[in-house]
């Protein structure tokens, strides 16, 4: 993929965009907010606002108590690194975080590890972004339990 000169790159784009600020704030918790501003192409399946309110209540909390711990491998879950592309036709795929996730594409839209791909094909100067409607958890994340009492 040729660099556009014309383009924001994928960090600004999520940053600029307003419905990733809690992504871009988590990247940012991590360190890793540098790990888009390189050259790419990245495919990023970058989760809403919206998906990670979807997390069990005090979740993203305890995660972003440890930023370099599991906050980062769910981070780098979503990325794709350069000379993968996931797109075209579908498949597994290794993520830069190590685990494989499984992109499905259909008549119906795409999918990735079940996740919806709201908005496809947003071009970048290194890269793409999709917003996907979940946060993907790796296979090997167990996430933390919140006791709280029903109301």
């Amino acid at each position: 993929m040729p660099v556009d000169e014309d383009l924001m790159p994928v960090d600004e784009i999520l940053v600029q965009d307003g419905n990733f600020s809690t992504f871009v704030q988590a990247l940012g918790a991590s360190r890793l907010e540098g790990l888009l501003a390189g050259q790419g192409p990245y495919t990023v399946f970058a989760p809403t606002d919206e998906a990670f309110d979807r997390l069990q209540p005090g979740t993203l909390d305890e995660l972003m108590m440890d930023p370099k711990g599991n906050l980062a491998e769910i981070l780098l879950y979503h990325v794709v690194p350069p000379g993968e592309d996931p797109v075209s036709g579908g498949g597994t795929i290794v993520t830069v975080q190590g685990s494989p996730i499984i992109v499905d594409t259909t008549g119906e839209g795409m999918t990735v590890n079940g996740a919806r791909v709201i908005q496809a094909d947003i071009p970048a100067a290194n890269g793409v972004i999709y917003a996907i409607d979940t946060v993907l958890i790796p296979p090997d994340i167990t996430l933390p339990v919140i006791n709280e009492t029903d109301g």
